[in-house]
């Protein structure tokens, strides 16, 4: 049995490790003025934006924590190393979102029931401080080309707080303009909507790769055909693919070959072919002559 172990490459950690702790400077930062604005307006819009921000600077120092455990090498007990913490990360800001969401909702029918006076001037100022601030963030996060979820799940909680912050300025500007109060609570729970479209995509996804799925890329009945086409192949089997995170899938399958052809030439293509034309890196290939096979039918 033979596998390719090299070592994987973490260059894409720093950069995205940086994003991730400006993101939570620049969150954490205006966090504590929209809780004050908020209570001080009485706007549930800016304190459900508030409260969100709370999670999101959580999560975005959890997020960070996990580039930076993922920097640590591999050892004995943990032999992949701990790129899966941002992966498990990613899966519990994503179930962070709904707790959130449910939150906002609870309070908005409460405002609904029990409307109260809503300062929308200060409403406004403090809301439009907030659009900035997270504006500034998701350019950071999303600058550049970068697949990572553990980095899609934190973009994915500021584009949350920059559409909260939309509703509470437009929520503003109706109650300056008319006295409406009820816009406020309304607009909070359309803004949750959105937020629990994106946080199911990043649930799914990272619950997937721990429930060692495998990735979306690789259907092993296509690959099974493929690799059936080396010449002196006669059976693929035993394929499980995985990943450890979103860029490193993971490839174990067996290959039966004819008796008069060389195993490890066979081996040698096949793992080309998974590396050029599946992208995955790291496989183990264990390889069967028809010979054996045959002679242990016999027994």
């Amino acid at each position: 049995m033979s596998g390719n172990h090299a070592g994987h490459d973490h260059s894409h950690v720093p950069k995205n490790e940086k994003k991730i702790a400006i993101a939570a400077g620049l969150t954490g930062a205006f966090m504590i003025a929209e809780v004050v604005g908020g209570v001080v307006s009485g706007s549930l819009a800016l304190i459900a934006d508030a409260g969100h921000m709370l999670t999101d600077f959580a999560s975005l120092v959890l997020a960070w924590l996990a580039f930076r455990l993922a920097r640590r090498p591999a050892d004995w007990q943990r032999t992949y190393g701990f790129d899966r913490f941002s992966v498990l990360a990613a899966f519990v800001n994503g179930l962070s979102l709904f707790a959130i969401a449910a939150w906002i909702v609870y309070e908005a029918i409460e405002r609904l029931r029990a409307p109260g006076e809503v300062l929308g001037s200060l409403m406004l100022w403090v809301a439009v401080g907030g659009l900035a601030v997270n504006v500034l963030a998701f350019i950071v996060l999303t600058r550049g080309e970068s697949d990572n979820l553990n980095v899609r799940a934190a973009a994915l909680h500021v584009a949350g707080d920059l559409l909260g912050s939309i509703a509470a300025i437009v929520a503003s500007l109706v109650i300056i303009f008319t006295g409406w109060t009820p816009i406020d609570p309304l607009l909070s729970m359309l803004v949750v909507l959105i937020i629990l479209r994106s946080a199911w995509a990043v649930v799914k996804e990272s619950g997937h790769i721990l429930l060692e799925g495998a990735p979306d890329h690789l259907d092993r009945r296509e690959l099974a055909e493929r690799l059936m086409r080396i010449d002196g192949v006669e059976h693929v089997g035993h394929i499980h693919a995985w990943s450890v995170t979103q860029e490193r899938p993971v490839i174990t399958l067996e290959i039966t070959t004819a008796a008069d052809r060389n195993p490890e030439a066979i081996k040698r293509e096949a793992k080309g072919i998974l590396r050029d034309e599946y992208h995955v890196d790291h496989a183990t290939v264990e390889m069967h002559s028809g010979a054996a096979q045959g002679a242990r039918a016999d027994c």
